[in-house]
């Protein structure tokens, strides 16, 4: 122990040599603030009834450590909170520490594009339109060899076949027109086949016409030998079977542009948490109640490199004996220490969550409104 050197009470800071990496060296409260929690540390660790085996650049690392975690506890709960409105942001905006986050729904919108792209609403995703020679006496059609013969890699997804009954509308009849019997082909001389009979928009909702038109496309499914198809793994089955040549047109999306709208290009954008602009903090805007808990950090950091200073020492010679250093319970205290102040500061944070504030606002007016309730009514008498 003769050689360790211990610490003599003083500190002096020197701004870019006094911190291992110097993020706060030019704050003048950093400076300031280094030497009293130096000393803070030191009379807490025993000085000077007793040896602290630290020198003052230790408890001026150690107090940069706990700034710098301070900070990205802050900011990592600022990130968590607003991320979905931070991604896909420009990241070369500028630091993000002084700046108010305002909730955006473009991160939702483009999200909910790609369930456009399924519903065809929309979406990121361009629907191409292909035409397919029928031919007589053929029923079933490789759609995957209609692309390859196209020059499309990677396969095609169909998403409509336009080959259909004409529409039920043509076959509508509708008994409430005149005397319900040869209205229809009166209106088809007009060339109104196609509409149902106006009369029937003021005797009836629109709901029974969509009810017939239902209707007839399930008596001509069932009934009759209907216009349709059917695919199974992009080959293509025609019902009835073609009875001469003719064009089919239908609607498909390429695989491989579906998978290229996965992946957007994010040159210059947001893409993870690690890109969020969040620098180390500004020691001299941390108030009051950030500063204690960052002293507290510190003391807590000092007292573990002071057990692991003494872990090299387990006794110490004595005229006439030995004394047992308390590295141990050093040890053992700092971890609770550094444990017991993260778990309050996450909470702490939580409790300011945009949600749990809102919740507060709403049991604070339920609350306030019931009070209001008990409150007498005034009865005038006159």
């Amino acid at each position: 122990m003769a050689n360790v050197t211990i610490w003599d009470g003083s500190a002096t800071f020197s701004p870019g040599s006094s911190t291992p990496f110097g993020f706060y060296d030019s704050d003048s409260d950093f400076q300031t603030d280094a030497v009293k929690v130096a000393k803070f540390c030191g009379t807490r660790l025993g000085f000077p009834l007793m040896d602290v085996e630290l020198q003052d650049q230790n408890f001026f690392a150690c107090f940069e450590e706990a700034v710098t975690t301070y900070g990205n506890e802050v900011f990592q709960y600022k990130i968590r909170e607003n991320y979905i409105s931070l991604e896909g942001t420009d990241s070369t905006a500028g630091s993000a520490n002084n700046k108010i986050v305002n909730p955006s729904l473009d991160r939702v919108i483009n999200i909910s594009k790609n369930y456009g792209t399924e519903a065809e609403v929309g979406g990121f995703v361009t629907r191409h339109t292909g035409s397919l020679a029928l031919t007589a006496s053929k029923q079933e059609y490789d759609l995957d060899a209609w692309a390859t013969s196209q020059g499309i890699d990677g396969g095609i997804e169909i998403r409509r076949v336009f080959y259909e009954a004409p529409p039920a509308i043509l076959r509508y009849f509708d008994p409430y027109a005149g005397t319900g019997t040869g209205i229809q082909s009166l209106m088809d001389a007009f060339d109104f086949g196609s509409y149902s009979p106006g009369v029937n928009f003021l005797l009836m909702p629109a709901s029974f016409d969509i009810l017939k038109v239902q209707a007839i496309e399930f008596n001509d499914q069932i009934r009759r030998s209907t216009y349709s198809f059917e695919i199974v793994n992009n080959r293509l089955k025609i019902f009835p079977i073609p009875t001469a040549g003719s064009n089919l047109r239908f609607e498909y999306y390429k695989v491989s542009d579906k998978k290229a709208a996965s992946f957007i290009d994010g040159s210059g954008l947001i893409t993870n948490v690690g890109e969020v602009p969040y620098d180390n903090p500004t020691y001299s805007q941390i108030n009051s109640v950030g500063r204690q808990w960052v002293f507290r950090y510190t003391l807590a950091l000092a007292k573990e490199l002071l057990a692991y200073v003494r872990g090299k020492y387990q006794t110490v010679p004595v005229p006439g004996s030995e004394a047992t250093l308390n590295q141990a319970d050093l040890l053992t205290d700092s971890r609770a220490e550094k444990e017991a102040l993260i778990t309050n500061l996450r909470e702490m944070l939580d409790q300011t969550s945009r949600q749990a504030q809102l919740e507060r606002k709403a049991n604070e007016g339920e609350n306030l409104s019931k009070t209001l309730k008990e409150v007498p009514m005034t009865i005038y008498i006159g």
